[in-house]
């Protein structure tokens, strides 16, 4: 974990005053940094092994949680499976081999694989989908469910569901924006519990669990019966080394394989190590980051003033952010929609204007500046949120940099824990503008602090429309509302600079579009192997 003292997200808290240059340095000797070191044994031979930049929470081995942001999908897409779910080419029928949709769009029937199983050996069963379902509790859990009519499992291999009312984005929920569509066994989890789940996880994926460190490593084992094909790699360690200069001297050294989150100078550091069969991997997922002003249904709060957010987005310097970590791969849309969704209608460009915020700041009764009070972020993007807290000082609104380890931020952020001050959000999970919209925007929405009624009768409106132009119409007025009062301030959408050792067949990175992760990992493999 960060602390707050970080500056450039690559220092690690208890390395003193070590800086920027003393780090690449570092690194590029092979030495890892800052806290307790991780043994520097090379992994096995039929052995990958991932520098995670984040702790794994035991929440993410277990869809019924999944929290509407990508992260838990790094976990899932290894463990589990899904009766649908994004992979190369797009959307593609998974546990299910296929589905079918009535022609009064009520009705959606979906049909098993034969000899599909869970890691214990017993079969995936329409009474797992249907209870798999009915369990899950996760982002847009109520929005489904009120949806649904009823869900029937008239034999092992059929589920249908019976919607109350034609919704478009029915398959969309279900396959790629939640994850009640991911399976897990009725048997197990009613034997063992939720809890017992979370620690002994059964599912259906490439991978079977080993053991689980928390804060130190996750071990994966291949399942060789897994219906897609049997995975070329035997085992997948994934240790948890939370700062970025540790895990490139972990590469370097080859105690990891494979590496997320390398940005800025150390990213350079990367390609400029190709001789030594480092490279670096860029990923797009569907990832806006943005600050959020909860304070703005507040009459009280300057943040009630839509000319003080103006201000604030105004005053972030986006393209030198940009440059400076993501060595400018990263893209500016202004918006917290992906421009890859279906239905992302393009704002106007962000601007860059300080001189312009101060007037509005002026023109709203704070001529200088006032105190914000907390900036909370995830603490594995704190240097993102460093830059724009110097952005905003800079205009005269004044804040702290509050940084929490990402599962903890996550929990807390759904959980309306940050009422006062700003947040730094981001989600690069599947879906499209509704499913977007729904989740950050909407009334009810899992990371929605308050709502606007006008774009909340839009979201009602547009999940009756059948008619995709009329549909596309509805959600383009949402999001220029959402623009126009300011509800977030984009930052970027972001590119995820990952890097790969010389022991790397196929990573994985960008075999499923949008996917910031590795996947499938039934597809990765080891030179040579």
């Amino acid at each position: 974990m960060r602390s707050s003292t970080e500056h450039d997200g690559t220092r690690a808290s208890g390395i003193g005053n070590i800086n920027r240059r003393d780090l690449l340095a570092l690194a590029a000797l092979g030495l890892a940094v800052g806290g307790a070191r991780p043994s520097l044994a090379a992994s096995p031979a039929n052995q990958l092994t991932w520098g995670l930049h984040v702790s794994v929470p035991p929440t993410w081995f277990d869809p019924a949680d999944t929290p509407g942001i990508i992260s838990p999908f790094m976990i899932l897409y290894a463990m589990h499976d899904a009766m649908v779910k994004p992979m190369p080419g797009g959307v593609k029928p998974s546990l299910a081999e296929s589905w079918t949709t009535s022609e009064d769009s009520l009705t959606y029937d979906f049909v098993l694989r034969q000899g599909v199983k869970f890691h214990n050996g017993e079969p995936v069963t329409a009474e797992d989908v249907k209870f798999s379902f009915e369990r899950y509790r996760g982002a847009s859990a109520k929005l489904m469910k009120d949806q649904v009519a009823s869900i029937e499992a008239p034999d092992p291999r059929h589920i249908r569901f019976t919607l109350k009312k034609p919704w478009p984005d029915f398959l969309t929920f279900y396959s790629s924006a939640s994850g009640a569509g991911w399976i897990v066994p009725k048997n197990y989890v009613d034997k063992v519990g939720d809890d017992g789940f979370k620690r002994a996880p059964i599912g259906a994926g490439p991978y079977k669990f080993v053991s689980f460190t928390p804060g130190v490593e996750l071990h994966l084992e291949a399942f060789d019966g897994y219906w897609r094909k049997k995975p070329a790699v035997k085992t997948i360690v994934m240790k948890v080394i939370p700062d970025e200069a540790t895990r490139l001297a972990a590469l370097k050294n080859g105690e990891v394989d494979i590496v997320y989150s390398i940005r800025g100078e150390l990213a350079q550091d990367v390609q400029r190590s190709a001789s030594e069969g480092l490279a670096l991997k860029p990923v797009y997922p569907p990832g806006p980051f943005w600050i959020y002003f909860p304070e703005q249904w507040d009459a009280k709060s300057p943040w009630h003033d839509v000319r003080v957010r103006q201000a604030a987005a105004l005053a972030i310097d986006r393209k030198n952010m940009n440059d400076a970590l993501t060595l400018g791969y990263s893209k500016v849309t202004n918006s917290i929609i992906p421009d890859a969704f279906e239905y992302f209608w393009k704002p106007p460009t962000a601007e860059y204007n300080p001189d312009k915020a101060k007037k509005l700041l002026a023109d709203a009764g704070h001529p200088s500046g006032f105190d914000a009070g907390l900036y909370y972020c995830d603490s594995s993007y704190s240097n993102i949120a460093e830059i724009a807290v110097e952005n905003l000082q800079s205009v005269g609104i004044t804040t702290k940099l509050q940084p929490i380890e990402r599962a903890g931020f996550v929990a807390a952020y759904s959980g309306k824990k940050y009422p006062r001050g700003l947040i730094q959000g981001a989600s690069g999970a599947f879906g499209n503008a509704a499913t977007r919209l729904a989740s950050f925007v909407v009334k009810d929405g899992a990371y929605v602090y308050g709502s606007y009624p006008d774009i909340d009768e839009l979201y009602a409106k547009q999940a009756d429309e059948l008619d995709p132009k009329k549909r596309e119409a509805v959600l383009d007025k949402m999001q220029q509302l959402t623009y126009e009062k300011a509800v977030y301030a984009p930052i970027w959408q972001l590119a995820f600079l990952n890097a790969v050792g010389p022991r790397v067949g196929e990573s994985g990175f960008g075999l499923i579009p949008n996917f910031a992760y590795t996947g499938p990992f039934e597809d990765i493999t080891i030179k040579g192997a």
